[in-house]
């Protein structure tokens, strides 16, 4: 179970310390005259150009991962129809979907009809995922194995969009498709992931069909407690057969138990 937050002592000579420690938001950071004070202002400026950078950052699998990684979960590469950061960017719908040299790729590695399929995606932050998934994939390989799930092969898609989660649907027939994302950069970290959920997504499914799991960094969702999370909601779409607005989160930090890693996980059908 959580720790209590520490109490703040408002009568404390590091009360605004105390404050700031509670938070990666820039609150009470003082000011000199109408203006920000030099320090904060650079310190906006320098996340302010990391958050940029992150965004056309690319992601090198051997390089970021090490051939270890890649080699342990079978991780490979496939990419959307954009073709470079530039057209990503200025064409989101062409994110969304695999090329056909992917499309291929997929059905030829990937086994059909699985329970849990995990794909990783640059998104808008190459840095989160480099970052987060480490620690992330693993844990939650080990979660959906001792539930029992089949796990499909994870690989990586290069320029992904959220809606890319269609086609892998359309492609696998998993019960479950969770995607692995870098989330669009602020100026409180740039190293930020999301979890999008799906229960058998199929072409035309949209964000009423999904459920999130975000800010998974480490001032953010520990690793830990996200995979705890993405599992158990997983878990609920497998129960009742859907996803997306009719499916809430039903996970509390009572259940993060390593004792009892498996309980209110259905078997799967």
């Amino acid at each position: 179970m959580d720790e209590p937050a520490p109490r703040i002592e408002s009568d404390s000579p590091r009360f605004l310390d105390q404050i700031q420690a509670r938070t990666p938001a820039r609150i009470l950071t003082g000011r000199a005259g109408g203006s920000y004070t030099t320090r904060t202002l650079l310190e906006l400026r320098a996340d302010h150009a990391s958050a940029r950078d992150a965004v056309r950052d690319e992601i090198d699998l051997e390089a970021d991962f090490g051939r270890d990684f890649l080699d342990r979960w079978g991780v490979f590469e496939v990419s959307t129809r954009a073709n470079g950061k530039d057209e990503y960017l200025l064409r989101p719908d062409l994110g969304r979907s695999l090329d056909d040299r992917a499309r291929d790729e997929v059905t030829e590695r990937c086994p059909p009809g699985i329970d849990f399929q995990i794909v990783l995606g640059d998104g808008l932050s190459a840095r989160a995922v480099v970052a987060q998934t480490p620690t992330l994939l693993p844990r939650l390989v080990d979660l959906a194995t001792r539930a029992g799930w089949r796990l499909g092969r994870p690989f990586f898609v290069r320029r992904c969009r959220v809606g890319v989660l269609n086609d892998v649907g359309e492609l696998l027939d998993p019960a479950v498709v969770v995607l692995l994302i870098g989330e669009r950069p602020g100026l409180a970290t740039a190293e930020s992931l999301s979890a999008y959920l799906a229960y058998r997504p199929r072409t035309g499914h949209d964000d009423a069909r999904r459920n999130l799991i975000s800010n998974i960094h480490a001032r953010g969702v520990a690793c830990e407690q996200a995979a705890r999370r993405i599992v158990h909601l997983a878990a609920q779409m497998i129960d009742r057969a859907t996803s997306g607005v009719s499916v809430k989160e039903t996970w509390t930090p009572s259940l993060d138990d390593d004792s009892e890693p498996d309980r209110a996980l259905p078997s799967p059908s």
